[in-house]
């Protein structure tokens, strides 16, 4: 069994104009090796939105992103294959710091036609996490706060997916024999209801999305 840790980032718009779409996928695989897990392989790919190829300012001042790497990009259908590909024929548990990430696979998986059943075992580490370690009542924890309350250091640059899937990795590891993975498929599963990409009510100050919603604060009153 594999353990996929993975993260996405996706477009930053003003207006509705446009949904937000994954742009740059993230992705370590976490095996048990003689009892004991190991980061093996990496992927990495950028992601070409199909709506709207040209990118916020919002979008690269966000993720870092920039134009050139979106133009050279595959795009979702091309980039998922070579991800399922990369996923192996092992089975596999997919885990991510919250929910959205596996939301937008299965929107962008649909709209592109491609099979769900690849979405399978999806787990939300940062639930399970907050359930623990979350004080003066339930609220998510933050990706940084998580690291913090293990004195883990993150490394690399924050909303960069592959940096983000890495760090969730090292918490995933840390905090394994706590956890309940449950198995389960997309396909099988009822219809989503819809989910914001970012929520702005989170009680936890390190909430990575707060960010954003501060800088749509800022630009709409400047």
């Amino acid at each position: 069994m594999n353990y996929i840790i993975y993260d996405l980032e996706f477009t930053v718009l003003r207006t509705q104009q446009y949904l937000s779409e994954i742009i740059e996928i993230g992705a370590i695989k976490v095996q048990e090796i003689e009892d004991q897990l190991v980061m093996g392989d990496l992927f990495h790919s950028y992601v070409s939105p199909s709506r709207n190829r040209v990118l916020s300012p919002l979008t690269t001042e966000f993720t870092g992103i920039t134009q050139d790497k979106i133009n050279q990009a595959p795009t979702f259908p091309h980039a998922i294959r070579d991800f399922i590909t990369w996923l192996g024929e092992e089975d596999y548990y997919l885990c991510s710091w919250g929910l959205d990430d596996k939301l937008q696979f299965i929107k962008h998986s649909r709209e592109h036609g491609v099979d769900l059943h690849w979405i399978r075992n999806t787990n939300d580490i940062q639930h399970q996490f907050s359930l623990k370690h979350a004080k003066n009542g339930f609220h998510q924890v933050g990706l940084k706060k998580a690291l913090d309350l293990l004195e883990i250091n993150f490394v690399g640059t924050p909303h960069n997916a592959l940096d983000d899937a890495f760090n969730t990795a090292k918490v995933f590891k840390r905090i394994f024999p706590q956890l309940q993975l449950n198995k389960n498929d997309a396909a099988d599963e009822q219809v989503y209801a819809t989910k914001v990409v970012y929520q702005t009510d989170q009680e936890e100050a390190n909430y990575p999305f707060r960010q954003l919603d501060q800088l749509l604060r800022d630009l709409s009153i400047g």
